[in-house]
């Protein structure tokens, strides 16, 4: 059977285009080289993370990686006496191979501290003192165990209440010790390592409110001579949030008083913001990544990196908070087993419309 010349033009045409796609998808910046002359890339990572398939992708785009859950007080430092090094032993022996730096979190967090942290033998809760005393042997064991290795560390962790008029969350650290506990963290971390940047790390930052609760807790350290160097701003937003001019006056604000702020847990959901996590409802069960909220998304994503780079020299640092729209934290919080897209990255590990508005400029 004869084949007509049109066959041979389309088949012409669609090998042309794959070539032509694959060749603009390899010319295309990474994000690491698009942003070399502003600040770090980075990224949260899993152990499985820098041994699998995402592995070769965190090289291609990322200079600098976060231990996810790894380094937090419950899975690194699960009982009195002993420490799970091995998680964070790989994550960090993977970056120093491959050239990439690493950022700590978190030394102290209210949330995924061992049960054995706040209590002595008996199960009675342990005085200011024996608290203090088992919070410097965590840090200093921790950051002693990474010296030289990482470069930054959440120092503490969301220690302001999303809601009421006190500063303060009212954690057990805070009922025990009191508010001193933050300023003794940072003594703590800077004594087991005078090179490290410290860092203050919170969500919702671009809330009125409770941005200027965490300005009076840092203000406060800093008027105290306490060794903290930046603010951390979570950045779990989404495509309806913050605006440009929230997102500058949290990054001015902090500024201004003489602290870097860097970008730690970036990421965009599809779905209107909440803090809270709540079951499913209806509408829940069927989350497509659609048309329009790939749009959206880009835009937004494009107007926030296009913030960044106007704050260059203040953002010392920006970090995505996973890899690819495969596996999100936000597939389970704020709703269990909602999927949500809110990466730069698609499920199949390609770049997504929003990606290119990001390395583009």
């Amino acid at each position: 059977m004869p084949i007509h010349s049109s066959s041979i033009w389309l088949k012409t045409l669609a090998i042309s285009t794959a070539l032509f796609s694959s060749q603009s998808l390899l010319a295309q910046k990474s994000l690491k080289e698009a942003y070399k002359d502003y600040f770090p890339i980075g990224v949260a990572v899993s152990p499985r993370s820098v041994a699998g398939p995402e592995a070769e992708l965190i090289k291609q785009q990322f200079n600098s990686i976060t231990p996810e859950n790894a380094m937090k007080m419950g899975p690194i430092h699960p009982e009195k006496d002993r420490y799970n090094w091995k998680d964070v032993d790989a994550i960090v022996a993977f970056g120093e191979t491959n050239g990439i730096k690493v950022r700590g979190h978190t030394l102290c967090w209210h949330n995924q501290t061992p049960k054995w942290f706040f209590t002595d033998s008996t199960g009675a809760q342990v005085s200011r003192d024996e608290l203090l005393s088992r919070l410097k042997q965590h840090i200093t064991d921790v950051m002693t165990h990474y010296k030289g290795k990482i470069y930054a560390w959440d120092v503490v962790n969301e220690a302001v209440p999303d809601t009421g008029k006190g500063i303060y969350r009212e954690s057990k650290f805070y009922q025990i010790i009191g508010e001193d506990y933050i300023q003794k963290a940072f003594e703590y971390a800077h004594a087991a390592d005078p090179d490290a940047k410290l860092f203050y790390n919170d969500y919702n930052t671009e809330s009125t409110v409770k941005r200027e609760k965490i300005y009076q807790l840092v203000k406060k350290l800093k008027e105290k001579n306490v060794p903290i160097h930046g603010v951390g701003l979570q950045a779990h937003w989404s495509i309806f949030e913050p605006t440009q001019a929230e997102l500058e006056k949290s990054i001015t604000q902090f500024a201004s008083l003489g602290l870097a702020v860097q970008i730690t847990e970036l990421d965009v959901s599809v779905h209107p913001k909440e803090h809270e996590r709540r079951q499913r409802k209806a509408g829940d069960e069927n989350s497509v990544f659609t048309p329009e909220m790939e749009q959206k998304q880009a835009a937004h994503y494009k107007m926030i990196f296009d913030t960044f780079r106007k704050h260059k020299g203040t953002i010392t640092g920006v970090t995505f908070w996973n890899v690819s729209d495969k596996t999100t934290w936000l597939d389970n919080f704020p709703v269990p087993g909602r999927k949500d897209y809110p990466l730069l990255f698609d499920q199949n590990f390609k770049p997504k419309k929003a990606f290119e508005g990001v390395v583009n400029f």
